[in-house]
C-alpha cells in the first residue's frame, strides 16, 4: 500500500502496480497520487482507472485524472474547411504502426513546445506497442515521416497520447484519419485528456469525470481491435 503525503497517496516500491485511489477522490487539480514507476502493466492500470501520467523528467511520477475531462465526441469530430481541403489533395500517405517508435520519438522531441514523454515512459510506449495496446498513425511526404499521433487503446477506448508534425498539417491529416479509423472498428470513446486550443478546433468538448467514467467503463468492456487485418501492407487512405 501507498503513504501519504500531505493527503496524497505516494506509491512506493511494494505498491502492487496495479494498485489506485479512487480517482474521484483526485484534489482540484485532478491529481490523484504520485510516485511508482510506469511500468506497463501500473500503465494499462491507471487508463483502466481513468488515470494518467503527467510529469517532467526528473520529477516524481504524477498521476492525474481531472474534473472536467476532455475527449473528442467520435460522431461529432470537426475538421476545419482548409484542413478539409488537405485532406482531399491527398498529400500525404497514411500508414499504421509503420513507425511507432519513430512517432513517439518525434512526439518526444518537439524543442520548446517541450514534452512529458520520459525516458522512462518512452521505454514502456514501445513495450505496450510491442505488447499489442499501444499504436501510431503516421503520416508521409515523399516518403520522408512528416508527422504522426499514438496512443494507447483497450477494448472500445483509445487515448490519444500525443502527436507532432515536421510538414505543415501532417499530425492533422493524421488525426483525421485517425478518427474515421476508430469510427469504423467500433470504437465509442476517444480520450485526450485535456482541451487545448489545437483540440479545441475540431470540437473536443469537456465532459464531468463521472460521466467519463462511466463511459470508460463501457468503452472497456467492447469487443473491439484496433488492426484490420484486411488492410494491404498497413496502408490507409481517406
Amino acid at each position: 500500500m501507498p503513504f501519504w503525503l500531505r493527503g496524497i497517496p505516494v506509491l512506493t516500491s511494494t505498491t502492487d502496480d496495479e494498485w489506485f485511489p479512487d480517482p474521484s477522490r483526485a484534489d482540484s487539480e485532478g491529481l490523484v497520487c504520485l510516485g511508482g514507476r510506469p511500468s506497463p502493466r501500473r500503465l494499462l492500470a491507471a487508463y483502466r482507472r481513468g488515470i494518467f501520467p503527467w510529469y517532467s523528467e526528473g520529477e516524481p511520477v504524477a498521476w492525474y485524472s481531472p474534473d472536467p475531462r476532455a475527449i473528442f465526441d467520435l460522431n461529432n469530430f470537426h475538421v476545419p474547411r482548409r484542413l478539409a481541403r488537405t485532406v482531399r489533395q491527398g498529400k500525404f500517405d497514411l500508414t499504421i504502426n509503420r513507425a511507432f517508435y519513430d512517432v513517439v520519438q518525434g512526439c518526444a522531441a518537439r524543442g520548446l513546445e517541450g514534452t512529458w514523454i520520459t525516458s522512462d515512459l518512452f521505454d514502456t510506449y514501445v513495450q505496450l506497442h510491442q505488447q499489442g495496446y499501444a499504436h501510431s498513425v503516421e503520416a508521409w511526404y515523399h516518403g520522408q515521416l512528416a508527422g504522426g499521433i499514438f496512443g494507447i487503446a483497450i477494448g472500445g477506448f483509445f487515448s490519444g497520447d500525443s502527436m507532432f508534425y515536421r510538414v505543415r498539417d501532417a499530425s492533422k491529416v493524421a488525426l483525421v484519419y485517425l478518427v474515421e479509423y476508430l469510427r469504423r472498428r467500433g470504437y465509442v470513446l476517444f480520450d485526450i485528456q485535456v482541451i487545448n486550443e489545437h483540440t479545441a478546433r475540431f470540437g473536443a468538448i469537456l465532459i464531468p469525470r463521472s460521466d467519463y467514467l462511466r463511459r470508460l467503463q463501457h468503452a472497456l468492456q467492447l469487443s473491439v481491435t484496433f488492426i484490420d487485418n484486411s488492410l494491404s501492407a498497413n496502408h490507409m487512405s481517406l
